[in-house]
């Protein structure tokens, strides 16, 4: 669900991390602790990893020692921020295979623009990224879903105000959803910048009112650890 995602989807990122985002239940977790005992995968912060935790939106850190895998962090999360339950997350996931014949399960790419919506600066290019790229694949044969979801997430201007050229109908009935769009249409780009800065800021804000309760209960729990 993060950087390793990304990359398969074509937005390369460096990331000695891998985050995975898994249904909490005892017999899952029971998978994954062995899994994690294989990596030789030590937990480096607050809170645990029980069921209680990942309910609740936490995300549960371990640093693997295993020879082909040492230093790598593994992230995990049960419950995303703006982002459907697990069930519907599976349901519209991405499979794909290497030349070994290995398989990865990733969130879809609607999914994974959604998760990335977070406070950290760093993840907004990485949406960018994202998006220009599927646009660039798909761009010549678009499906009626592939435009909606270029309209409601594209994060570049230049791009918006192309695609809300070539759809116009599109574009317009979705500018009611997106007022932003307004500006797409009209081929405003520097209001059309300065709307997305601010709808950035926006989102930024509900994620770090999410996440408050979150760390404050983090922040109790070290307490009560030292």
């Amino acid at each position: 669900m993060g950087g390793q995602a990304c990359v398969f989807y074509g937005a390369a990122e460096f990331s000695r991390d891998a985050d995975l985002v898994i249904v909490s239940n005892p017999k899952n977790l029971e998978r994954l602790r062995a899994a994690l005992g294989e990596l030789g995968a030590t937990r480096i912060f607050v809170p645990e990893l029980t069921e209680e935790f990942l309910r609740r939106g936490h995300a549960i850190h371990f640093r693997c020692t295993a020879s082909e895998a040492n230093r790598i962090r593994v992230d995990v999360m049960s419950v995303l921020r703006g982002v459907d339950s697990f069930d519907q997350l599976w349901q519209r996931r991405t499979t794909i295979a290497d030349d070994a014949g290995n398989q990865y399960d990733l969130l879809s790419l609607a999914d994974l623009v959604q998760a990335k919506k977070t406070q950290r600066d760093k993840d907004w290019p990485m949406i960018a990224r994202l998006l220009e790229a599927n646009y660039a694949e798909r761009k010549e044969a678009p499906s009626a879903e592939q435009i909606r979801f270029w309209l409601r997430e594209m994060r570049t201007a230049r791009y918006l105000i192309e695609i809300a050229r070539r759809f116009s109908s599109a574009a317009a009935k979705i500018a009611v959803e997106r007022p932003l769009l307004q500006h797409a249409i009209a081929g405003e780009a520097e209001a059309l910048e300065t709307a997305l800065t601010k709808e950035q800021a926006a989102e930024q804000k509900r994620d770090r009112e999410y996440w408050q309760p979150l760390l404050a209960e983090i922040q109790q729990l070290r307490r009560a650890g030292r």
